[in-house]
């Protein structure tokens, strides 16, 4: 069988790794001349919106799916016409922008931050007045990794924050005094199978995750599969998919959804009986999914802008790293590392000698 992938970049890679040992091949369409997935199926070059390079890839695999939520809706329901794409347009088109996913979350009865959409200078100062300080300014679409968002402080910080998000459409988030940040993994076939993997507790710098662990009887666990079940079931998605939410005591307030494989995952490539991306693969497929439990304790840091010496990270007992093959730029996702070990002493040894490596190197 041959699968579809729109995005040719990291991602797009692992689950490319994953479906190899299944006997699948892939075929990706991605812009950048030298992507990182393209020594790992056929890599046709081109726009998104380039109808022809649409129809071969339509022609040429069986299921189509995407790396990354920024795909314009109407290519999904292009494509659609002649092959079967997964996750729903629905997920995308929610997904892509941010007062939509927030409306959609509290209509589920899923909590979230208090929010306002705003279009200019004078609405932003106006919504602050039930805001409250701090807050977040973001861009409605195409923000990641802390791309297009501010912090705002106070009022004096309105007016620089409206400039530096050029006037793009805006929500304005209130702050939550969070405890943790928690992601949820699941998996929902197109039979209608689920299964969920334990949270992850996430550490983020500057908009950027780095560092992600498994949890272990996670006391939000519950509440968690909850939340991501009301969203797989109201969408039908098909799927992997990730929440990310705030723990906030015993309770979980929702971020956004991401309709695809997530970076908060990856430690369930060594980490879980059955990783993210090979449930994915699975449930576009329809086929049985995979056991989501953990081995052990396991953990995934990412390396930004560079990359310490390969020498020095596998020395590091179980330790598996991850090369993405792509070109080194300040800010950019280059590789990760993987943790997987029964004893937690030795976790949280190999936590921090990972964690003191990637500082070292960060250069964001």
């Amino acid at each position: 069988m041959v699968i579809g992938i729109l995005g040719a970049g990291q991602l797009a890679r692992m689950l490319a790794l994953a479906g190899k040992p299944l006997g699948l091949k892939f075929i990706f369409l991605d812009p950048t001349p030298i992507a990182c997935a393209a020594d790992v199926g056929i890599h046709l070059v081109g726009e998104y919106t380039d109808k022809a390079l649409l129809s071969q890839l339509a022609e040429q695999a069986d299921i189509i799916t995407y790396e990354f939520e920024n795909v314009p809706v109407e290519i999904i329901d292009f494509l659609s016409q002649t092959t079967s794409v997964y996750p729903p347009a629905k997920a995308l088109l929610i997904g892509q922008d941010r007062v939509t996913e927030k409306t959609f979350l509290q209509d589920l009865g899923i909590a979230t931050a208090s929010f306002a959409a705003v279009s200019s200078l004078d609405e932003l100062q106006q919504a602050m007045s039930n805001i409250g300080y701090p807050a977040i300014l973001k861009t409605r679409r195409f923000g990641y990794d802390g791309k297009g968002q501010v912090v705002l402080h106070s009022e004096q910080d309105l007016a620089e924050a409206w400039l530096a998000v050029k006037n793009a459409p805006c929500v304005v988030e209130g702050f939550v005094p969070f405890d943790r940040e928690i992601s949820i993994i699941a998996s929902r076939s197109v039979s209608g199978e689920v299964v969920y993997y334990p949270l992850s507790e996430n550490e983020h710098h500057k908009g950027i995750l780095r560092l992600a662990k498994n949890t272990r009887n996670d006391p939000l666990q519950a509440q968690a599969e909850s939340a991501v079940n009301a969203i797989l079931t109201e969408l039908d998605y098909v799927g992997t998919i990730a929440l990310e939410l705030f723990a906030v005591r015993d309770t979980i307030i929702a971020n956004e959804f991401a309709p695809r494989v997530h970076n908060s995952g990856h430690w369930t490539i060594e980490g879980s009986e059955t990783s993210q991306f090979e449930n994915h693969l699975r449930a576009i497929m329809d086929m049985p999914l995979g056991a989501t439990s953990s081995i052990g304790y396991a953990a995934m840091q990412n390396f930004i802008g560079n990359v310490p010496a390969n020498e020095k990270l596998l020395s590091l007992s179980q330790v598996h790293l991850h090369l993405y093959d792509k070109a080194a730029r300040k800010g950019r996702k280059l590789a990760h590392a993987t943790v997987r070990t029964e004893s937690l002493e030795k976790f949280t040894d190999l936590i921090a000698a990972l964690t003191k490596l990637a500082r070292q190197s960060d250069d964001s």
